[in-house]
């Protein structure tokens, strides 16, 4: 048996072309091209390509890309004094903050300084808030990218078995939320939890985001099982190579219904959701 593989590069691009479209209609009825403010401190190699292709993508979709890149020494008061104009800018509609910040920055007060309004990645305490309550806030962008590639999948979730593998502010918790929502039972574990291997084999959709390579094996995931692989590693083998890994063996698992490839899954929705973001916020702005 072979597990479908869920394309995460293909509904990406759908997506994005949706975005496209609403952006379009903001400019025709409005006038209004949504800004995108992208801040990144330091040279952290990773964060340059990863906010190079959100950059591009940008673009892309029509929208306008502010970035402001700021030197590795850049203090505290200067980066909020930031955040603080970007607030007030009307042609800034998305306020992204590029982690990780060096550390003689507080992230959690940059990222809580940012208008929740404006808070694209979904990490403000307000957006969090909203939804845990389910009242509408802005939602992080992999785990909305996740229910969008299980959406491809599943038709009803009421009383499916959910596990999520990761606690983390920024995956774990908000999927968890999410799937709630959806009528899931939905139990969240993480590496230390004790019995991981049965938990997760009584579970019908498998979200792994714990960032442990392989850690999820074959025996673990039932027949018929949805998975859905946030981890990515990049590991070195005995030769020398490098390749890409997620939490799950996916060579492994050719029983489960579907699942998401490393690379080429989760990771190409995440920039995707981020845009899709940017253009609900200046919707909102235009309904204010």
């Amino acid at each position: 048996m072979t597990v479908l593989r869920i394309d995460g590069k293909a509904l990406a691009r759908m997506v994005s072309d949706e975005t496209a479209a609403r952006v379009a209609a903001l400019v025709e009825r409005h006038g209004i091209v949504p800004g995108l403010a992208v801040v990144i401190v330091g040279e952290d190699p990773a964060s340059r390509v990863y906010v190079a292709r959100k950059v591009a993508e940008t673009v892309r979709v029509g929208m306008r890309s502010i970035e402001h890149r700021l030197d590795a020494a850049t203090g505290q008061a200067d980066l909020l004094a930031l955040i603080a104009a970007l607030n007030a800018d009307y042609a800034v509609h998305g306020i992204l903050v590029q982690l990780p910040l060096p550390p003689q920055i507080n992230a959690a007060r940059v990222l809580d300084a940012i208008d929740p309004g404006k808070d694209v990645d979904g990490f403000h305490p307000v957006n969090v808030g909203r939804l845990s309550t389910g009242t509408g806030g802005l939602v992080p962008c992999t785990p909305l990218g996740c229910m969008k590639l299980l959406d491809t999948v599943i038709d009803d979730y009421r009383g499916l078995a959910a596990v999520v593998i990761g606690k983390s502010n920024i995956v774990g918790k908000p999927i968890a939320m999410l799937l709630l929502e959806r009528e899931c039972t939905v139990t969240v574990t993480h590496i230390a939890t004790r019995g991981l291997p049965d938990i997760v084999r009584g579970a019908d959709i498998v979200v792994a985001a714990a960032g442990s390579p392989r850690l999820v094996r074959g025996d673990w995931v039932r027949p018929g099982a949805v998975v859905i692989d946030v981890g990515i590693t990049r590991i070195t083998d005995d030769a020398g190579r490098q390749s890409l890994v997620g939490d799950v063996a996916f060579d492994e698992i050719g029983h489960a219904r579907a699942a998401t490839p490393v690379p080429g899954g989760v990771g190409p929705m995440t920039i995707a959701c981020l845009l899709a973001n940017t253009v609900q916020a200046a919707e909102r702005a235009v309904r204010r």
